[in-house]
C-alpha cells in the first residue's frame, strides 16, 4: 500500500476490538498484534478503538500515565508499525497530555510512509449520570477539540470522529460535505448505551451521509471496572452492516467498494438538498 491507488479501487479494511487496561505498553502490544493479524488477512487500512493507549477512570491516575505527544512512545511505535506493514493505520485515540491538568483524546492517521497524516481531538465530552449509577465526566480531565478533520488517503477522504461525537449528526454531515466518503467512530461505548443505541446510530450516520463507517470498539470489563459494549462495526453507505466483531477481542475485516458511495448518494441525494430555515424561539 505504499503506492497511491485510484479511489475507485476496492480495498480491504479491518476494525480491531480491544479490552484496554491501565498499562500503556501492554495495550499497545495487544493492539499491534491484532493489527498484524488484520494485515495477514489482507487489510490495507486498519482502525483501532478509542482509548487504545490506556483505559483509566480519570482523576490523578490519567495524568500519571500520560505524556505530551512527543514523549508518548506509542505514537512513534504505531507510526513505525504502519510503515513496516505498508498500511494506513487509523489509531482511534491515544490520551495525550496537553496541560498540567488536561488531556486530549486524540486520533491519529498514520501512513505507510511512517508519517502522521492527520490528528483529531475529540470535540464532544461525555458528561452524564446513567440510571445504573455509572457517572462519566470527561470534561473534568479532557480538553475538547475545536476543529473537524478530513484527511486524504489513497482510498478517498476520511472524516475523523470519536465515540460521543456519534450523537451529533451535524458533525458527520459537515465531514461528508467536506468530501469525506469514509467516517471513523472509534469508541468505548458503555454496555447500557451500546445495547440501546450503538448499531442504530452508526447505521443512521452512514445512511445520512452516504459514507462507509468504521467503528472500532472497546469490549469487556476493564481493569478500572468499566464495562464496554464491543461490536466493532463496518457499515456500508446504504446502512448495511458489513462486519460485526461481537464482544470478543480480535479483528473483523470487510471488502470495501468505494463505488457504493456514489451509488447510495445517487439514490438519496440528501447532501444536495439542505435549505436554510429560521429557528423557533427557545
Amino acid at each position: 500500500m505504499s503506492e497511491r491507488q485510484p479511489a475507485s479501487a476496492p480495498f480491504r479494511a479491518a476494525c480491531i476490538t480491544l479490552c484496554s487496561g491501565r498499562d500503556p505498553a501492554r495495550n499497545i502490544e495487544a493492539a499491534s498484534d491484532l493489527v498484524r493479524d488484520a494485515v495477514a488477512d489482507g487489510a490495507q487500512i486498519v482502525f483501532t478503538p478509542e482509548n487504545t493507549l490506556v483505559m483509566e477512570a480519570g482523576g490523578r491516575q490519567i495524568f500519571e500515565v500520560t505524556r505530551p505527544e512527543d514523549e508518548t512512545p506509542a505514537v512513534s511505535q504505531l507510526a513505525a508499525l504502519a510503515q513496516d506493514l505498508g498500511i494506513w493505520l487509523s489509531v482511534g485515540s491515544l490520551a495525550i497530555k496537553v496541560a498540567a491538568d488536561k488531556v486530549a483524546n486524540r486520533s491519529f492517521l498514520m501512513g505507510p510512509d511512517g508519517r502522521i497524516h492527520a490528528r483529531y481531538d475529540k470535540i464532544h465530552m461525555f458528561d452524564v449520570e446513567l440510571p445504573n449509577g455509572e457517572t462519566y465526566e470527561e470534561s473534568r480531565n479532557y480538553r475538547p477539540g475545536g476543529e473537524a478533520v478530513v484527511a486524504d488517503t489513497p482510498f478517498g477522504r476520511l472524516g475523523l470522529t470519536i465515540c460521543y461525537d456519534l450523537r451529533f449528526p451535524h458533525l458527520y454531515r459537515a465531514l461528508a460535505k467536506a468530501g469525506a466518503t469514509y467516517l471513523t467512530v472509534p469508541s468505548a461505548f458503555t454496555q447500557v448505551t451500546g445495547k440501546a443505541h450503538w448499531h442504530v446510530l452508526l447505521r443512521a450516520r452512514a445512511i445520512e451521509t452516504g459514507c462507509f463507517v468504521f467503528a472500532a470498539a472497546q469490549s469487556g470489563t476493564h481493569e478500572n471496572g468499566r464495562k464496554t459494549f464491543g461490536h466493532s462495526l463496518i457499515v456500508g453507505p446504504w446502512g448495511d452492516v458489513l462486519a460485526d466483531g461481537g464482544t470478543q477481542t480480535g479483528m473483523v475485516t470487510a471488502d470495501i467498494d468505494p463505488a457504493r458511495v456514489s451509488e447510495a448518494r445517487g439514490r438519496i441525494p440528501a447532501l444536495q438538498h439542505d435549505r436554510d430555515f429560521g429557528l423557533p424561539d427557545a
